[in-house]
């Protein structure tokens, strides 16, 4: 039973951690296996995959309302996935340039304005992966160049129907979801709910 009569600091973490070691390690993740104490005294172990880039997805917006997502194969899920464009930022690079990049990597696009829109942690119950969001706004057009790894499709849709395919689980990408969700809570006029 919780104890309610005296405050909590939250700034204690109640884990202790005996033993930290490296299990796998590449360019992008590191996997450690730790020895703990978990916050009730029992004895335990916690596998933790540490991201070493940011995950950073861009919502570009035209003037009449529309989006533009990425299609492409995901290797994990073994399936197609419908996306806002996205990709990852490495230590040297800052989120807002990397959001730049990979929206002109994947589209062909630039933008003359762009808007923080959400920073999350994407799973962190065993990852410490964090992710930032941008809306892209006043787009300029030119020609796409996907990285080596990617076979990416393009397709341009109302902002309306990319919040359908949230809502109606065609997009299930966790950071697609947030950015086209809240998206849809911040400009109601563009997405046709206001």
């Amino acid at each position: 039973m919780l104890d309610h009569s005296k405050p909590t600091d939250y700034s204690i973490n109640p884990w202790k951690t005996h033993s930290i070691e490296e299990r796998y390690d590449n360019p992008w993740i590191s996997i450690t296996h730790r020895e703990v104490t978990n916050p009730n005294g029992g004895a335990g172990i916690y596998g933790v995959v540490h991201f070493k880039n940011i995950a950073v997805g861009v919502v570009p917006i035209d003037e009449e309302g529309f989006t533009w997502l990425v299609g492409q194969y995901r290797y994990t899920l073994e399936q197609y996935h419908w996306e806002i464009p996205e990709g990852g930022c490495p230590k040297n690079e800052s989120p807002l340039d990397a959001g730049k990049r990979e929206l002109l990597e994947e589209t062909g696009m630039t933008a003359r304005q762009w808007d923080l829109l959400l920073e999350s942690h994407l799973s962190n119950s065993v990852t410490d992966e964090y992710c930032v969001c941008y809306v892209a706004r006043g787009l300029e057009f030119g020609t796409a160049a996907p990285e080596e790894t990617e076979q990416l499709e393009l397709r341009r849709v109302p902002l309306k129907e990319a919040v359908g395919m949230v809502m109606d689980g065609t997009i299930t990408d966790s950071m697609s979801v947030m950015a086209l969700l809240k998206v849809a809570l911040l400009y109601p006029d563009l997405v046709g709910l206001a």
